[in-house]
């Protein structure tokens, strides 16, 4: 079973991406973190099974995406996770700074919502179904 962290404030966003997850063709367990501080327990817990990617909104609530993002990439034991930057903010300087800081992918969140459900539903079919990891031993 694939496993996805979808770290999403917006209860619409979080909706649609599981609805999206759930007409895919790919077997997948969406868990869930509403802030980034949730995220950071989810990922760095001991002994926590990793997700085979991370899905991370840059504006969250008490921890940003951003430095989620940079404390799962300094981490050894969760590095190796793609991170998708999905968010809503097109800046250069946020763009920069999740390329930067190893995130393996950046997506604006389209507006519409069948095309966000496409996008949600390629990225599955990309990190969840093409692509390979290579997970530490």
């Amino acid at each position: 079973m694939n496993r996805v962290l979808l770290v999403e404030d917006n209860p619409d966003d979080l909706e649609l991406a599981r609805l999206a997850f759930a007409r895919g063709s790919l077997a997948t367990t969406v868990d869930v973190a509403r802030d980034g501080a949730e995220a950071l327990e989810y990922l760095l817990a001991p002994g926590a099974e990793p997700p085979q990617v991370v899905l991370l909104d840059i504006k969250l609530p008490l921890v940003d995406g951003i430095d989620v993002l940079r404390r799962v990439k300094a981490d050894r034991r969760t590095r190796h996770i793609p991170v998708v930057m999905l968010t809503s903010s097109a800046l250069d300087r946020d763009l920069h700074a999740c390329y930067e800081l190893g995130a393996n992918s950046y997506i604006v969140k389209p507006v519409d919502m069948e095309q966000f459900m496409a996008a949600v539903n390629n990225i599955g079919v990309y990190w969840l179904g093409l692509n390979l990891t290579d997970t530490p031993s």
